[in-house]
């Protein structure tokens, strides 16, 4: 499946590593509502509105209140992440696929790696090298091709020895830009900020696979 010279493995985490019916994000977005009702003094209608038009023009909800109000991302990020975890499911099956894999594995995610950490720690997955979060990107989300850029940078890595495993087709533009392989996790969806569709995932020219079944993927590539 081509994947013969890669040996850098990077996973986004939210509706990747676990999959959307564990239900995290909409404790999130429910939360970031909140804080955008709060800070603008909006209704919620108001401020799903700002949310959508941010993640559109942004990357996510956080770059477009830093960009336009200048909040404290430390703060707003322990807000929203302060969620229950306790639906999310161990992944042993998981776990040994990627385990499998050969060479280097890392988490490239727009959320904090605090809360990153806990979402791995609860599914078990404990295999990672490092996890980058949009604190060490500084505060660059993905889809800006200078996130990307921050997390090669910092990991000494070879794009074109990597493969990018992301939920959301957006974030697989620059990856594939970069020289990376680019997988597509799950089906058609709608964007995890915004309940916009997103265009159709069949034939995208910068996603080199889309599949349903992430672990059948991997044990695939490591036979």
């Amino acid at each position: 499946m081509d994947f013969a010279h890669v040996d850098v493995w990077i996973f986004d985490l939210d509706n990747t590593l676990y999959p959307p019916q564990m239900a995290l994000f909409p404790q999130i977005e429910t939360r970031m509502t909140a804080y955008v009702m709060r800070l603008l003094q909006l209704r919620r209608d108001e401020a799903d509105r700002l949310r959508r038009d941010w993640w559109r023009q942004h990357g996510t909800t956080l770059a477009g209140l830093m960009a336009e109000h200048a909040i404290d991302p430390l703060d707003y990020l322990a807000e929203v992440h302060d969620i229950d975890f306790t639906g999310l499911a161990p992944a042993p099956e998981l776990s040994a696929a990627i385990e499998a894999l050969p060479g280097r594995k890392l988490v490239h995610t727009n959320g904090d790696s605090t809360y990153a950490r806990k979402v791995l720690a609860a599914r078990g997955l404990g295999m990672f090298e490092a996890v980058y979060g949009i604190e060490e990107t500084g505060f660059r989300p993905k889809p800006a091709r200078a996130a990307f850029e921050a997390v090669l940078r910092m990991a000494a890595i070879d794009p074109r020895r990597a493969a990018f495993f992301e939920d959301d087709p957006r974030n697989l533009v620059a990856p594939h830009d970069m020289g990376m392989r680019t997988v597509l996790v799950g089906p058609p969806r709608h964007g995890p900020d915004t309940g916009a569709a997103l265009p159709g995932c069949d034939a995208i020219p910068h996603v080199d696979h889309r599949i349903d079944d992430l672990v059948a993927f991997l044990r695939a590539i490591a036979l």
